[in-house]
């Protein structure tokens, strides 16, 4: 479950409460489109703006509803202890993996990121993700914190903040992190627009923004990736040029909801306030773009 696509669907709300009958349409349309596996409770998935109670809600329902497709589910949170109880009710709900970003207020050091993971992994009876994500969580990771936290028990995939953009470049990042880390533990790319560039550098999966709601054009790029078509997979990521524009200019969350509100998949006015989405003017450009290309599933 550590390779191919794995798709980050949305949380949605509506009226501020989990609307779980949308999300039931998005979770659905991932295992009819054959991914590889989900992922609840992501940063597309809203994991931070949820109470606990709330993200247990979501990890029993995504495991529901994905039937035999893997679920993995986020349990970051700002203090270690707040983690391993979200670790222990991702768990209780099913899921086979859990997804593990570390997120701060004050400035985290390496040892202290280090030191979360220690201390989570040793309560895991699944396996663990490591989500490198600083744009988001304001927490960089060097290639030597990646090697030490890869050697803990129950890791099993690192997904990284994307890759340089030329391919040579990209497969030298690839390789140099590969052989820090142990071969059991995998490497998936983000950062949408550069999924194509990661996979054909030798990452081993996608943890996907765009897939959790469009699954079909994430596929084509993963599948052609995989099987060693590297044109292909290019020319796809290339069509979907415009896409990844807009997920340049808004960032990929907001781009995401705009569409799975266009789609009809959500409710308006679904991401969780202080969030508002995007204005009148950029939805108009999401659904021309979603229109033009013919993104519908």
């Amino acid at each position: 479950m550590f390779t191919g696509l794995s798709a980050f669907p949305l949380t949605p709300l509506r009226d501020d409460i989990f609307d779980e009958a949308a999300y039931a349409r998005l979770v659905e349309r991932l295992v009819s489109a054959g991914v590889d596996s989900i992922t609840a409770l992501g940063s597309t998935g809203s994991y931070l703006y949820l109470d606990r109670e709330e993200r247990r809600r979501v990890a029993r329902a995504a495991v529901t509803l994905a039937g035999d497709v893997p679920v993995m589910v986020g349990i970051g949170a700002l203090r270690t202890s707040q983690a391993q109880r979200l670790a222990d009710d991702a768990q209780d709900a099913g899921a086979s993996a859990v997804l593990l970003a570390p997120v701060t207020y004050q400035a985290l050091s390496p040892d202290e990121v280090f030191t979360l993971f220690e201390d989570v992994t040793a309560g895991l009876s699944v396996p663990l993700v490591v989500y490198d994500n600083p744009r988001t969580t304001h927490v960089a990771f060097t290639d030597e914190l990646h090697a030490r936290i890869a050697a803990l028990p129950n890791v099993a995939s690192i997904k990284i903040p994307g890759v340089p953009s030329e391919p040579r470049d990209a497969a030298a990042r690839v390789q140099a992190l590969r052989e820090r880390i142990p071969g059991t533990v995998s490497i998936g790319v983000s950062g949408d627009w550069l999924a194509a560039t990661g996979l054909n550098a030798g990452c081993d999966a996608w943890y996907s923004v765009i897939g959790g709601t469009l699954p079909d054009p994430a596929l084509t790029i993963t599948r052609a990736a995989r099987a060693g078509d590297h044109a292909a997979a290019t020319a796809e990521s290339a069509r979907l040029q415009p896409l990844w524009d807009l997920f340049l200019e808004y960032g990929g969350y907001r781009v995401t909801a705009a569409i799975a509100e266009h789609l009809e998949l959500v409710a308006p006015d679904c991401l969780p306030r202080p969030v508002l989405g995007l204005g009148a003017a950029a939805r108009r450009r999401v659904a021309e773009v979603v229109d033009q290309l013919g993104l519908r599933g």
